[in-house]
């Protein structure tokens, strides 16, 4: 049988698979979930003895940091040890010093995914010769026209809504032809010629990448129902409508990313005292403990405590509902030592520390910057997991808090509606607490609902954690992802290119 060779063309990883080569530990470039989730499907495929290949920038800094001396004295011997080549880095001095994926520096992401694209069109899909690519999200929106124009089936995964705009003058001054791919270009204003269109009309990188791919998915099934029936503003109108044509031509599908594997208190090495669902009670203790000491919260072994572990964001997350009910939920159950921890960056992180520091309230609420062992203490030691999303492609840490045993409250949207389901003791089901409304109420009412089950005797929460654990567990892995894009794959393959 012959196995089709897939090309994953991401602008992020955590890492790959030790089988793809001896450097592939040192391979590492992470901005947020699409890494992780990249990383996972790419390994989870491998393990199923797909025939994949992978590439991305060749960010040199990030890669060899602690072995560039090794590298420079031994990259000849290295090569030679290599196994067949499943790893394609693109070349260009843009990418060799980042410390950083993107950058902070206006019109500097696009000309970072321009030199990407550029090499993966010109030479790494001549090189490899997929009969299949998967490209991620608007760094990687020319390649789904260079493939359909070179009669290659390609897969587009919408991780995010972001895009990027650039008139095809500004993508050919990187040194790529764009005028064999152009007619399969998503341009800002309906096409006329393309001598006009090139230096006047800019090119949506994220909805050409929509409009180009014979096949789309987004990381989370409601969210595309969401943006398809009109849901969320923030939606670009040239993404709207290409998510819209794809799904009624029955060219898109929803597929929920997973967590991490190393996310698993049973192996968890961030952890005191590893545990799994038949004795969580003493490791989840061992991890508050410890998560106390590190954050400056008094140790309150009985006591609820909240744990905030997304990005700071105003705009997506909803950090402004916790602030705005944040002294007063804490003064409502003083009694009860109530605690709220946030392990997050972003720039709203000064209106929680101006609310510790006005009320005085720093053992009750801690607010620290990201650090990925922390975070892994706060997921273990808390009690209930915050996430009031506005709108939520897909979302991890709501998948990952249950696995420790640590229930979500969340808002009902996007992957977060696909991931959590209301608990009831009564019925052993569901997994967490939901509100339906994004405002301030909607937050407070499902915390309350989390703080009515805290109350409940040992005997009948036990149980129920234990259940959601072994369940999470079960549910939320990328055996199943990568089944689900194999089924894609399968289903592309199969069908006559059009």
């Amino acid at each position: 049988m012959i196995r089709p060779r897939i090309l994953v063309v991401t602008p992020e990883i955590t890492y790959l698979p030790e089988g793809m080569g001896n450097m592939t530990q040192h391979m590492s470039a992470k901005a947020g979930g699409m890494a992780d989730v990249s990383a996972s499907l790419v390994s989870a495929l491998f393990e199923l003895g797909a025939d994949v290949h992978v590439t991305l920038p060749n960010y040199r800094q990030m890669f060899h940091t602690d072995v560039y001396n090794l590298l420079s004295r031994e990259l000849n011997k290295i090569r030679k040890k290599l196994p067949e080549e499943r790893i394609h880095l693109a070349e260009d001095r843009l990418f060799y010093y980042r410390d950083e994926v993107y950058s902070s520096y206006r019109g500097e992401n696009p000309r970072i995914a321009l030199a990407f694209q550029r090499e993966v069109i010109n030479r790494i899909i001549r090189h490899v010769k997929p009969d299949l690519i998967h490209c991620n999200d608007w760094m990687t929106g020319l390649v789904p026209a260079a493939a359909r124009a070179l009669r290659i089936p390609c897969l587009f995964t919408v991780h995010n809504i972001h895009s990027e705009k650039m008139t095809v003058n500004d993508i050919e001054s990187t040194g790529l032809d764009a005028e064999p791919y152009a007619q399969h270009f998503y341009y800002t204003n309906p096409p006329s010629d393309f001598a006009h269109d090139r230096a006047t009309n800019p090119v949506d990188f994220m909805a050409s990448g929509i409009f180009a791919a014979h096949f789309i998915n987004t990381v989370s099934p409601s969210f595309l129902e969401e943006i398809v029936q009109g849901q969320h503003i923030y939606v670009p109108p040239a993404v709207r409508s290409e998510l819209r044509n794809k799904f009624y031509a029955g060219c898109a599908s929803g597929i929920l990313n997973a967590p991490d594997a190393s996310y698993t208190p049973s192996t968890d090495e961030a952890l005191p005292l590893t545990y799994t669902p038949e004795n969580f009670a003493e490791g989840k203790q061992a991890a508050r403990k410890r998560f106390c000491e590190q954050t400056g919260l008094a140790y309150h072994p009985d006591s609820p405590l909240l744990f905030w572990p997304s990005r700071l964001d105003p705009i997506q997350k909803g950090p402004q509902l916790l602030a705005q009910i944040l002294y007063q939920l804490v003064s409502d159950h003083w009694s009860e030592n109530l605690q709220v921890a946030i392990v997050a960056n972003g720039d709203y992180q000064r209106h929680f520390y101006d609310i510790v520091r006005h009320h005085n309230i720093g053992d009750r609420v801690t607010v620290c910057p990201f650090n990925e062992n922390l975070s892994r203490l706060g997921y273990a030691g808390s009690d209930f997991m915050l996430m009031p999303s506005s709108f939520e492609p897909c979302g991890l840490p709501q998948m990952v808090a249950p696995i420790y045993g640590t229930l979500p409250v969340v808002h009902e949207t996007g992957g977060l509606k696909d991931t959590v389901s209301p608990l009831d003791v009564s019925t052993n089901t569901g997994n967490g607490f939901l509100f339906k409304n994004f405002d301030t109420a909607g937050l407070r009412w499902a915390i309350e609902q989390a703080l009515e089950f805290h109350k409940l005797p040992a005997a009948v929460k036990r149980p129920q954690v234990a259940r959601i654990m072994k369940e999470s567990a079960q549910q939320f892995n990328h055996e199943t992802t990568a089944r689900s894009y194999f089924d894609i794959y399968e289903k592309m393959l199969s069908r006559p290119l059009i």
